[in-house]
Parts: C-alpha cells; sequence; structure tokens
C-alpha cells in the first residue's frame, strides 16, 4: 500500500515507462518537470507548442529537450487539439495541460473525433502527501464539479475509490465530509452521506467503505473521534477519501494544506479513456510531477485492464 509518494515512485519502477502528451508545453515548471520526469523514470513525452518559446525557455532554465519529440504547433488550439490526438490514436498514454487555457484544454478533452470523452462526467481526484498524516488522501472534487448531485457523489466516490486502488489502497474509506456528523433533515449533505452510507451497504456502491455525514476532524483525527466519543463509527480518524459537499469546501481546503502545511499534492482529472493532467498554470514543477507519476500509475491500471 502506498502511504507517500516516494511509495508511488517506487511503484512505477517496475512498470513500462509511459509516454505523456503535452499540449502548449511552452513553460519553464512544464520543461524542468517532463525532465525530471523523464530523469526519475516516470514518463517520457511528446512536446507539443511553440518550438521557438520552448527552446528559449529552455535554454534559460538549464533544460535539455534533445531527448524529447516536439511538435511546433504555436496555436493553442491546434496544439491541444494535436496533443490530444496523439493519446487518442494510443501514441501516448497520458495528456497533460500546459499553458493553454483550461477552457481550451477540456474542449480537446471532449473532442467527439480525436478526444478521450467516455460518455461519463467527468471528475477531478487531488492525492496529497501531509506531513503528520501517516497516508494519502484522496480529495474529490475540488476543481470540476461546483454542486454534486447524490448521483454526481456517487459517480465521484466510483473515480476516486478506482485511482485509491490503482495506488495500492485495497478497500479505501471514503469520508462523505459535512459540518456535522450527524443526519440533519435541513442540511442536505447529511441526507446525501446517509444515503451514500446506505448505498455501500446494500453493495451499490463497490470496493470501498463509506461512513458519512462526517466531520473532517473524525474523518482524518483518530483523538477527535476518541474525544467525541465516536469510536464505533466505520471511519475513526483514517479516512482515506474525503468526499466534499461542493466545489467551496474542496478547493478552500485545497488551498489551505497547499498554503499552509507541508504537503505533496498530484491531480488527476478522472472519467476519460486515458488519464490526464489538468495542472494549473501556477501549479509548481513538483506538483506537475507528482501529477505525472499519478497519471503513470492510472495508465497502467488502464493497461492491465485492457489485457484482461
Amino acid at each position: 500500500m502506498s502511504k507517500t509518494f516516494d511509495d508511488l515512485l517506487k511503484k512505477l519502477s517496475s512498470c513500462s515507462m509511459k509516454k505523456v502528451s503535452v499540449a502548449a508545453a511552452q513553460d519553464s515548471n512544464v520543461l524542468e518537470a517532463v525532465a525530471e520526469a523523464k530523469k526519475m523514470g516516470i514518463a517520457d513525452a511528446i512536446l507539443v507548442g511553440d518550438c521557438a518559446k520552448m527552446n528559449e525557455i529552455a535554454k534559460a532554465e538549464g533544460v535539455d529537450l534533445s531527448s524529447f519529440e516536439i511538435i511546433d504547433e504555436p496555436d493553442m488550439t491546434m496544439a491541444a487539439h494535436k496533443a490530444v490526438s496523439l493519446v487518442h490514436d494510443g501514441k501516448a498514454d497520458m495528456y497533460m495541460k500546459g499553458v493553454c487555457d483550461t477552457k481550451t484544454f477540456l474542449k480537446s478533452v471532449l473532442d467527439k473525433e480525436v478526444g478521450l470523452r467516455t460518455g461519463k462526467p467527468l471528475s477531478h481526484v487531488c492525492v496529497f502527501e501531509v506531513e503528520g498524516i501517516n497516508r494519502l488522501l484522496f480529495l474529490t472534487d475540488v476543481a470540476f464539479i461546483p454542486y454534486p448531485t447524490l448521483e454526481d457523489k456517487v459517480i465521484m466516490i466510483d473515480y476516486a475509490v478506482e485511482v485509491a486502488r490503482a495506488c495500492g489502497i485495497e478497500t479505501p474509506k471514503v469520508a462523505p465530509l459535512c459540518a456535522v456528523e450527524v443526519v440533519n433533515d435541513k442540511m442536505q449533505e447529511t441526507l446525501d452521506a446517509a444515503e451514500l452510507t446506505k448505498m455501500n451497504e446494500e453493495g451499490k456502491i463497490k470496493n470501498c467503505i463509506v461512513d458519512g455525514p462526517l466531520s473532517l476532524d473524525l474523518a482524518i483525527d483518530p483523538e477527535a473521534a476518541i474525544h467525541k466519543g465516536a469510536t464505533g463509527r466505520k471511519i475513526v480518524g483514517d479516512a482515506d477519501i474525503l468526499l466534499f459537499p461542493d466545489i467551496h469546501a474542496g478547493n478552500i481546503l485545497y488551498k489551505g494544506i497547499v498554503h499552509l502545511a507541508k504537503a505533496k499534492n498530484g491531480n488527476i482529472l478522472t472519467g476519460t479513456k486515458a488519464p490526464v493532467v489538468v495542472a494549473s498554470r501556477s501549479d509548481s514543477k513538483e506538483v506537475k510531477m507528482y501529477s505525472m507519476a499519478l497519471a503513470a500509475i492510472i495508465a497502467e491500471e488502464f493497461n492491465k485492464q485492457k489485457g484482461e
């Protein structure tokens, strides 16, 4: 079971090296991240974008691009189109956003001819290694679905469970988070959490343990469970997956961890035919590298499923 990003990197050492196709790769953090990812055996890359700018940035940052395949396409929209086509056609295993805007990038993901759409909703899973917590935390959804319905939450759990299982967590514990840990008829989030727990008990949500509603402290802090007399819950401060009631709660905690705690993280878009990395243009090279590592692990799992 992977408890840190180092564990994930060790897991990748036994897998074949994957290839990532990058849309609009002319960015210093992107180029440094793909160079480091290749050096560490995480993934090779095909860089699609403005070749002149890439070379200018690489020279300034001391990045050697000589071993990468580069496709010159200065136009952002066309760069995304060409980059996603490589994944669609099986020439790359995963797709990554460079400096093109999110709207253009997602439009290429959903392209009917060359995109990676499956017909299912898309969702976002973030994986955190936080100092002081003895396991990886999987957060969903902090960036994509604003106000998830009960049906959305079922799908979000399924996706997050797939990611967690690919990372070696056989039966992840899922905490549908609310402001309180008891059902309140005036708080729809608690009703949804209780229903998700029931669906899990009935076998409608599989390969995990769901226990909600739960407050954040009961989900991640065993001491809080003891003090609140909640040691009889299925989750006693040992949740693996944190399911947020809406994008505001998720995004605020995400940014709180990034800016206030010592942590590492990687992000992935789920519900696509191949792993998709939608890192922010402001994300560090480390975040982009760990996101590629996460995508490579998911790609390995996709390949196993295709072989079955």
